[in-house]
């Protein structure tokens, strides 16, 4: 019977181990900026923003607009909004959280 709990008990802990490792995504900050050169930065060179300059990927306009999380830039990416086309299924879901860090790290770090 001990036998088998530790049995059970170790495939449990390996089982479980290696399926939350799946869940976590690794941020990759170099992949972002290339998915921001390919598919951004016509419209935001610089963190600037060609159509509306009002609304900037620089940190302040991030703040003044509420877009000044991953999970907003991420959702912006994906959905789009005015001129701004929708990113879902054109880009993967991993390039897509890449770029969305990758802006918020530049504003963060005012590298705009």
């Amino acid at each position: 019977m001990r036998f088998l709990f530790s049995l059970f008990l170790s495939f449990f802990t390996i089982y479980t181990l290696s399926s939350s490792s799946s869940f976590a995504q690794e941020i990759d900050l170099d992949e972002g900026e290339q998915v921001f050169s390919q598919n951004c930065a016509a419209c935001h060179a610089g963190g600037n923003n060609s159509v509306n300059p009002k609304k900037s990927l620089k940190l302040n306009d991030l703040n003044t607009y509420s877009k000044n999380s991953f999970e907003k830039i991420k959702y912006q990416v994906e959905n789009g909004a005015g001129q701004m086309p929708p990113f879902s299924g054109h880009l993967s879901d991993e390039e897509i959280s890449n770029v969305a860090h990758f802006v918020l790290s530049q504003a963060k770090n005012e590298l705009w």
